[in-house]
Order: C-alpha cells, then sequence, then structure tokens
C-alpha cells in the first residue's frame, strides 16, 4: 500500500491529478495520470478552491487506461460530507505577534457554530495553541 501525493502545489507533469468528483457521499471517482496506482493505495488530493487543503481518499479499485499511456481512473472512500465551504481567517499569536493567515473546511450541513472548532482543529493541524483564549505561535510555544 503506497501513498500518492496529487496535490496541485507540487506541480509535478508527470504525476498529475486530473479530476476528482464525488459519486456519492464518501466515494469518489479519481482521474489521474503517473503514479502507478493499486487497490489499497491512498492519494491525497487537493480540496477544490483551496490553496493548501487535501483530503486523503483510499483506493477501492483502480482501472489503467491503454490511451492516453499512464492514465487512470480510480473509485476511492474517504470523507463524507454534503458540501465543504473553505473559509480565510487570521490569528495573532498573543505573545510575539506573528500573524498566520491559514484556510480551514467545514461541512455546511453542520451550520455556522461548527466554523469554529474547525478552525480551531486546523490552528492546531498548524502547530498553534490556544491556551485561555489567546493564541501562541510554535515560536513561542517552546519559550
Amino acid at each position: 500500500m503506497a501513498e500518492h501525493d496529487f496535490r496541485y502545489n507540487l506541480l509535478n507533469p508527470e504525476h498529475t491529478l486530473i479530476e476528482c468528483k464525488a459519486l456519492a457521499a464518501g466515494r469518489y471517482q479519481v482521474t489521474g495520470n503517473g503514479g502507478s496506482i493499486h487497490n489499497g493505495d491512498t492519494l491525497q488530493v487537493t480540496l477544490k478552491g483551496s490553496r493548501d487543503l487535501s483530503m486523503r481518499l483510499t483506493v477501492e479499485k483502480v482501472r489503467h487506461l491503454i490511451t492516453p499511456p499512464g492514465q487512470w481512473v480510480a473509485v476511492a472512500k474517504g470523507p463524507a460530507f454534503k458540501e465543504l465551504a473553505i473559509h480565510n481567517w487570521q490569528v495573532t499569536c498573543d505573545s510575539c505577534g506573528k500573524q498566520l493567515d491559514f484556510e480551514f473546511a467545514v461541512d455546511t450541513a453542520l451550520g455556522k457554530q461548527a466554523e469554529a472548532g474547525a478552525a480551531e482543529a486546523r490552528i492546531s493541524e498548524l502547530g498553534w495553541l490556544r491556551r485561555d483564549a489567546k493564541h501562541l505561535c510554535p515560536k513561542c510555544q517552546k519559550e
């Protein structure tokens, strides 16, 4: 079981994602080029409309196409959601003043109240810490 990285920011023309579309909640059809994909492999793909958010998909079955050479179509399973909204927020370190501009995704079906929790989870993924309603960047956490 291999992991294949198809995020847009890598810009690797021999190893590209052509299309990723939802078939049903948690099931996706992925078309790509290169990478020698097999059943059980993991694909990391960029979320549509995002500059740096991605999701992991597990390949259930793959079909390698004869033409064009190297192209394949896979059915994969991954996170189930109705519709993702991508938000851009900012947070400032309360110790040194460093600012973090970040993106996070939240399922619109969960409503507006889910945004704060999704934002805090993303901040933690990026190495920041929230303590007593104050945010600390990774550098200030070490001090």
